[in-house]
């Protein structure tokens, strides 16, 4: 199989997948719904445009800058009826300066055509919300071998910033698809409803997926702040 690898990162991300009414919430990490839209935008397909080949994909990211959790609210009124009302205030919410690997595993070809539509994208790409523009390089290419592996090969993606104000010794977390075999008891599973079965505005469909959070990713940072010897600091060995 193979493996198309993708850096998301941006001033702000959205990833809802249970918003309702006057809250639209944002999980700590990207969606599958969120990102395969994505490709499927650069791929130039429609919301009506069938998505099975995308839904099948297996899926995972990793949190290379978590970035924070932000709120936004919003007020609208009826122009074609002003008499009436403003709507509801609704409150929005975000992940500023956050920075994520995502990656899909599946079928060599699709995957090629993907990668050339990344690109060369056909409709404008965003992060979860219209509001929330790519920034930076978006396409880390296609690898070998599956989700997990590449994951762990992958360079540390977080701005230099960031990395300063870690350790030296940074553990990145992974959530991924669960595997068809049993998944190993020590790890953390989730049943998540993100899988897209059709993004037509008429009648958008999703489905239920297991994620597993598996361990996290250790990388050195030689940027980090080295941590305090207490022992050093008193004289002791």
């Amino acid at each position: 199989m193979a493996v198309l690898a993708l850096r998301l990162a941006g001033p702000m991300q959205s990833w809802g997948d249970a918003s309702r009414f006057t809250q639209r919430l944002t999980r700590s990490e990207p969606t599958k719904s969120g990102v395969l839209g994505l490709l499927a935008a650069a791929d130039g397909r429609r919301r009506q445009d069938p998505i099975e080949d995308l839904a099948g994909l297996r899926f995972g990211v990793r949190v290379d800058q978590p970035g924070r959790l932000v709120r936004d609210f919003q007020t609208a009124i009826r122009w074609q009826d002003p008499k009436r009302p403003s709507m509801p205030l609704s409150y929005r919410y975000y992940l500023a300066d956050a920075v994520f690997v995502a990656a899909v595993e599946g079928d060599r070809a699709l995957l090629e055509g993907l990668d050339a539509a990344l690109r060369h994208p056909v409709f404008p790409l965003y992060l979860g919300r219209r509001a929330c523009p790519v920034t930076g390089r978006l396409n880390l290419g296609l690898h070998e071998g599956d989700v997990e592996q590449v994951l762990r090969r992958l360079d540390w993606q977080a701005a230099a910033w960031h990395r300063r104000r870690q350790g030296q010794v940074v553990d990145l977390p992974l959530h991924i698809d669960a595997p068809a075999t049993l998944v190993e008891p020590e790890m953390v599973r989730e049943v998540v409803r993100d899988v897209p079965l059709s993004y037509s505005p008429e009648r958008r469909e999703y489905g239920w997926r297991d994620v597993v959070q598996a361990a996290p990713h250790h990388v050195t940072n030689p940027d980090g702040r080295a941590g305090f010897d207490f022992m050093a600091a008193l004289g002791g060995v």
